[in-house]
This record gives C-alpha cells, structure tokens and sequence, in this order.
C-alpha cells in the first residue's frame, strides 16, 4: 500500500501553552467532559481552545460506527449520562461562552438517535444563559430522521449542522457506516421542517476526490438549501484511518470558497485546517 505524502509546512503547527488554553483543559477535565477536539485528533485544538472554544462531544467517546477518517473508538456504548446536560451547562457558564458547538458520536442503538438528549443540552444551557448560540453537529439520524427533527424542534433556535463528509464514490472507503442520499435527506428535512434555521455541511478534500465530484456535492448541498459550507483538508488521525491522497495547496482552498459562493453558500470556510465547526462562532465566512 503506498504511503501517505509527506505533511507540507502549511499545515505544520505548534501546541499553545498559554493560560486560556490550560483554563479550557482544566474545565473540560474537572467536568469530566469529552470534545471532539480530542476525540478526533483535531488539529486546530491548540487554536481554539487558546481563544477558550471547544466543540462538546455528548452521548459518550464510543461510537456504533467504523468510519474510516475518524479515530473515535468504534463499539458498544455506555448508556446515555443523564448528568451530562448539566455539566455542559456548567461549562458554558465557567468558561462564558457566547457560542457553543455540540456534536455527538453516532448512536443506532437509541430509538431517536440521540435528539431528545441534544434537545436536553441546549434547553439545560439555555436557563441559566438564555443568550448562549447553539450550532448543533448532529448524527445521520439513519432510523428516525423525522422522529429526531420533530425532538431538535423543541431547542430552537439553532445552525443545523450535518457533514456529508466525502464525495458519493468515497463512501464505501471512507464512511461505510454512512448513505450518501440519507445524509442530504436529513439537510432537507431540515430546512423544510424546523422554523428560520440556517443549515451546514462539511466535506474534506486529499482523500482521492475529484474536482467534479466536489463540485457536483456543493450543487448536491445547494439543491437541499444548505446554507453554510466547511471544506478542509483531511488529516490521517492514525495509522487505522484511511490513507491521505493528496494535500491540496492553500491557494486550491480559496477557489473553492469562491466556487462556493457562486454557488449560493451564504457562509464559507475553506482552508487546510477548516473543520466543520473550525471558527463556527462567526456571522461571516
């Protein structure tokens, strides 16, 4: 098997040590609550948790899924934390945040996926800071999409997030847990169920794409309405997870943003180190 390429400098960077970084990790630590930040090997970990961000991680670090770009431990989960809820809140009200970003592993073996706790989150948040901003990372839903937009209706408001991830023809390499068509389905569900919310989709590019496979998913996301687009470049977590095709050049980033804007995207993202909640927090992208 050919080895990945060998990681260029733009996408070399070092840890922070600084006090707000330390404050972000002893708050998450003394909570006992998991990001994706670590759980995924985020890159940009440094970055934000310096500016005292973090996207939580709910439903617990065991994932009923094998995708093969993430290194979040696949297997049985625990059962759901009821507590959790309130930790998160303590959290957001310890490290004053104005936004939050929450996502989850996948959860197939709860009947609603995983919405009525999401719901649980915000509204728990929301009493003791009815300001806080909410943008939701949320699984496929794959047995209970309108079961779940009918539970995520009682937490509006919210950015509706969901990441397709990859291009069609890279699913059974990339994301054999996941469906293509599903995931659209849920974006437009969405948009056509839940009142005045804004919809975002992610997708990492150096996995083996095409230029007129991405183009055709950002048609794909715009066809559903999907308002917000994160492109980024994928970064093997470990030696399990798929193999890097290609590092696509920085300069490659921004003509898809502008491609995306052409498009319709109303927010976009798109650099080397862009994830799909990478700088969420801002009103324009």
């Amino acid at each position: 098997m050919k080895n990945s390429p060998k990681l260029p400098p733009w996408l070399k960077r070092r840890l922070p040590a600084g006090g707000t970084f330390q404050h972000t990790h002893h708050v998450l630590s003394t909570l006992g609550l998991e990001t994706i930040c670590t759980n995924a090997g985020c890159p940009n970990i440094g970055q934000c948790w310096e500016r005292g961000t973090a996207t939580v991680l709910i439903l617990g670090n065991i994932c009923t899924r094998n995708c093969k770009f993430c290194s979040v431990a696949g297997g049985k989960p625990q059962p759901v934390d009821i507590t959790e809820p309130e930790r998160v809140a303590q959290m957001a009200k310890e490290m004053s945040l104005k936004y939050l970003v929450i996502t989850s592993v996948d959860r197939d073996d709860l009947k609603d996926g995983g919405a009525g706790h999401f719901r649980d989150v915000v509204n728990t948040c929301r009493k003791d800071m009815p300001q806080l901003q909410f943008e939701l990372l949320l699984p496929d839903f794959r047995n209970c999409q309108d079961e779940a937009i009918e539970i995520l209706a009682d937490a509006l408001p919210y950015t509706f997030g969901h990441n397709v991830e990859t291009v069609p023809s890279l699913y059974p390499k990339v994301r054999p847990g996941g469906d293509y068509k599903l995931s659209l389905d849920l974006l437009k569900k969405a948009k056509q169920q839940l009142d005045n919310i804004q919809t975002k989709s992610s997708i990492m590019l150096g996995l083996g794409e095409t230029e007129d496979e991405i183009i055709q998913v950002l048609k794909d996301l715009r066809k559903v309405d999907c308002d917000r687009i994160a492109i980024g470049q994928y970064l093997r977590p470990n030696k399990k997870c798929a193999e890097v095709v290609e590092y696509i050049e920085p300069e490659k980033f921004d003509l898809w943003a502008q491609k995306a804007k052409e498009l319709g995207f109303t927010w976009v993202m798109s650099s080397p180190f862009t994830r799909s909640s990478y700088h969420a927090e801002k009103t324009e992208a």
